[in-house]
């Protein structure tokens, strides 16, 4: 049988597995075949439990930790920067109060942590594909502000539009400078303890493989873009994977994870988390 990887289509996901099915590293007798689906999606599939290696937000994660790990390897983190709240013109976070917010969805960390540093809004659920979605909303005024992640984070200034909070700032301001961990990749525990190790292996292998290559990497993400409605060249694409496609990816630091720890501890106390969360790492 075939490891089933499930992933997004944005860059930072790709660029971690591409390697691996690319035949670029030695899959050691194993074979890995993939799924892209956008972030809420997989943060909903992870109930389901047909894949064996899951992109999932880490406030999916606090959710899901009876069935899956957390790689020690993968993770998405904004050091002062990450998703961030834009509008139609420029205001601050204090006015969105009671307002309605397109948020890509009710199991994203996006969302968590703008539950918990900016003020009660309406969440309105806008799915991130395709990213035109978002400003979609935002133009026709269903929304007041939207909360953007991935690529459309560094999109929205030729949009029009105008930055009203930095998460990553509002994070580490509220936690005296911790990182933001946005994103990870889960491991099903029912894969047994001898292949979890084995595949975490491989997905280290294929990140730091990446991390080498970069350049090469970043010609075969732009020539194998499919995404019509994302206005991506090697200069922005250059500026995304280094804010996500990093040393934070190649191994969570300690700083990360303390991090997600805080992130959770957070949650549960606001109410916006079960007090079960807790994070487990794989080898």
């Amino acid at each position: 049988m075939p490891i089933r990887l499930a992933f997004s289509p944005d860059s930072d996901d790709v660029f971690m597995f591409w390697a691996l099915l690319a035949g670029r590293i030695d899959g050691e007798g194993l074979t890995f075949v993939a799924e892209r689906e956008d972030t809420e999606s997989l943060n909903q599939r992870a109930e389901r439990g047909d894949v064996d290696v899951l992109a999932v937000s880490i406030a999916r994660y606090a959710t899901i930790a009876r069935d899956w790990l957390l790689l020690p390897h993968g993770a998405s983190v904004g050091r002062g920067y990450g998703p961030v709240v834009v509008a139609r013109e420029p205001r601050s976070i204090e006015s969105l109060a009671g307002k309605r917010i397109g948020v890509p969805g009710l199991r994203t960390t996006a969302y968590l942590t703008l539950r918990l540093v900016g003020p009660a809004f309406e969440p309105v659920v806008v799915p991130i594909a395709p990213y035109a979605k978002a400003f979609e909303a935002l133009r026709s005024g269903d929304v007041d502000a939207v909360l953007l992640i991935h690529e459309g984070r560094l999109t929205y200034e030729r949009e029009g539009f105008h930055r009203v909070l930095e998460l990553g700032e509002a994070w580490a301001a509220a936690t005296g400078g911790l990182p933001l961990p946005l994103g990870g990749n889960a491991i099903r525990r029912g894969l047994g303890e001898e292949t979890i190790a084995k595949v975490s292996r491989l997905c280290r292998a294929s990140i730091a493989w990446a991390l080498e290559h970069r350049e090469e990497m970043i010609a075969s993400l732009l020539s194998a873009e499919k995404r019509t409605d994302l206005p991506l060249d090697r200069a922005l694409l250059d500026r995304y994977l280094a804010m996500y496609a990093n040393e934070d990816t190649r191994e969570m630091k300690p700083d990360v994870v303390n991090a997600i720890r805080e992130l959770y501890r957070r949650g549960v106390a606001a109410g916006l988390l079960p007090e079960t969360a807790r994070l487990e790492l794989a080898p």
